[in-house]
């Protein structure tokens, strides 16, 4: 019989740098010294490969050798469909030696079909101008239908990887060049691809270890797309900077199984840290059973960093998560909130490990900006959840829209500066001098307030809904509606229109499953009648088909498309 696999060790001799590189390759480099590295494992967890990072080194290296046997020269970018595997971060990091910049784009999803696929790629490769796009042999049709429209070669890796690589100098990199582009996880019809550097990208992932006190023991668990930010940056680059052995599931792997992920880190005694958006800790809630014995099938005990972001936290999401596994060992301070995006590298603020979610009652009509309450109904609270105090190095502004400083706990818009803030977005000026200021501040997009050093996020000002001159948040037009029978997060988007007479008006878009027309009717009624009581407005109110609403790459829900699949009428309601 073969020896079973091995995963890499959590404990190293090595001491641990806290990604204190000038380069990114400098700091594999580095991580090679030691024992620690990467580990894959299948749809129910099983480990299917042990990757060392001296193993990935090695592989880098002989892959910069083929990019530059195959003519790519520095700066040149290499796009790379972003599959979780030893093959991606080979070919990712042989980017980086040989002095390219490597540009993850995303794998289909199961929303919009080949067609969708194929063009969105396209966007994408025309926007990054790559010289190659590489692809795993199974998506050689659709990836190499998006690379022959856009007259870039299309190679699958596993062929690649075939091919000799005669050693070449590989250049000096530096720490103000640029070390890869990122593409937002919404980049479809105007994709944004940030440009980070070595030092932004290294600052950050100092910043990153420090805010979530990375120690010794630590070992991550990640199942989060290598194509989003959150999974690149954080679970991806942070542990080869910062010398942490991690365990991967796929993406795909963890949608047809999500409890695999509790299951992987139960089994794996060093596991520590784990990070996910709250749609992940939803899934995991919602399909654990009351009467399942938690406490006989997992121990999250150890798990110190349960880490969350990527899109609004539910304080109602992480309760029922903790009420689902508390009985497994899970503990509610484990929760670390934190708020970031790619334009800022990864972190613009982590929550102290051991507070937990923490959580301010804001009466709604503040959040609406008029400051006035409302007398003829009850007040309503909406719990705004703390996203704790900038990381290292950054800092972070409340601004009005003028660009004037607003005080503790005024609402305004969100900016940041530090050295992890981009250096702009790919060849597209216009929207760079859109979002970063010439003093190094970044407009992040977003709504917030400080209170007591600590970040909390009200919502996407471009999200915002705007009726007689009060904001509305379209996540609470989405999460009364999800309070009904039979809907779940997902199901619904709301937006805004502008009706004939030119007036703005909210539009709340829901999947309905049932065929009976006057269940239809009933339904349409109760949820006019749950959004009127939660915002005092009365909505445009659509039944679609199921799996109708566009998600992100990464599985979010894209509001802003949404809208414009309705306005053009690619949305088609169900007959009233």
């Amino acid at each position: 019989m073969p020896d079973a696999l091995v995963p890499t060790p959590t404990e190293d001799d090595l001491p641990r740098r806290y990604a204190d590189f000038e380069t990114l390759g400098e700091a594999l480099d580095y991580a090679a010294l030691g024992r620690r590295g990467l580990n894959f494992h299948d749809p129910r967890g099983v480990l299917v490969r042990a990757y060392p990072f001296r193993d990935l080194r090695e592989d880098a290296v002989a892959m910069a050798y083929r990019l530059i046997a195959a003519g790519v020269k520095p700066q040149d970018r290499i796009a790379l469909i972003a599959e979780t595997g030893p093959e991606f971060a080979a070919l990712f990091f042989g980017a980086v030696y040989a002095g390219a910049w490597p540009v993850p784009l995303p794998l289909p999803t199961s929303f919009g079909g080949r067609d969708s696929y194929i063009e969105q790629l396209s966007v994408q490769l025309k926007s990054a101008d790559p010289s190659h796009l590489f692809f795993p042999a199974e998506l050689a049709g659709m990836a190499g239908a998006a690379a022959e429209a856009e007259g870039v070669a299309g190679i699958d890796w596993e062929g690649f990887a075939a091919r000799e690589a005669p050693p070449a100098p590989l250049p000096a990199g530096r720490a103000d060049e640029i070390a890869y582009l990122q593409y937002s996880s919404g980049s479809t019809r105007f994709p944004h691809g940030v440009a980070v550097t070595h030092r932004g990208l290294l600052d950050n992932l100092a910043a990153h270890s420090h805010g979530m006190e990375v120690v010794e023991g630590d070992r991550c668990v990640s199942w989060l797309p290598w194509y989003h930010d959150m999974g690149l940056v954080g679970c991806l680059l942070s542990p080869v900077a910062n010398q942490v052995s991690t365990d991967y599931l796929k993406t795909e792997d963890f949608a047809r199984r999500p409890l695999a992920w509790l299951d992987l880190i139960s089994r794996n005694e060093g596991t520590t840290l784990s990070y996910s958006p709250t749609f992940g800790y939803d899934i995991c809630a919602r399909r654990i059973g009351s009467q399942s014995k938690v406490a006989e099938r997992f121990d999250l005990s150890r798990w110190r960093v349960a880490g969350n972001g990527a899109d609004m936290i539910r304080p109602d999401v992480m309760q029922a998560f903790v009420d689902a596994f508390a009985e497994a060992g899970f503990s509610a301070r484990s929760f670390l909130p934190s708020y970031g995006l790619a334009e800022a590298t990864l972190a613009v603020s982590i929550m102290p490990p051991g507070e937990g979610i923490v959580v301010e009652l804001v009466e709604e009509t503040t959040l609406a900006g008029d400051g006035k309450v409302q007398r003829d109904r009850p007040q309503r609270y909406r719990a705004i959840v703390n996203c704790g105090r900038p990381v290292q190095g950054m800092e972070v502004a409340i601004r009005d829209e003028d660009g004037s400083a607003l005080g503790e706990s005024q609402i305004g818009k969100v900016w940041c500066r530090g050295p992890s803030v981009m250096v702009g977005y790919f060849r597209d000026e216009e929207a760079t001098k859109a979002c970063l200021a010439g003093d190094g501040w970044l407009d992040t997009g977003d709504m917030g307030y400080m209170s007591g050093g600590y970040l909390y996020i009200v919502g996407r000002a471009k999200d915002m809904i705007i009726v007689n001159g009060r904001n509305h948040w379209p996540q609470d037009i989405e999460w009364a509606v999800e309070q009904l029978p039979g809907f779940k997060a997902g199901d619904i988007a709301a937006f805004a229109i502008t009706t004939p007479g030119g007036e703005e008006t909210p539009a709340v878009l829901v999947q309905c499953r049932s065929l009976d027309e006057s269940e239809r009717k009933r339904l349409r009624e109760d949820i006019r009648e749950r959004v009127r009581a939660v915002t005092g407005m009365n909505c445009v109110i659509e039944l679609i088909p199921p799996r109708t609403l566009p998600r992100t790459s990464s599985g979010k829900l894209s509001r802003a498309k949404a809208r414009n699949l309705y306005l053009s009428g690619e949305i088609q309601p169900l007959a009233a």
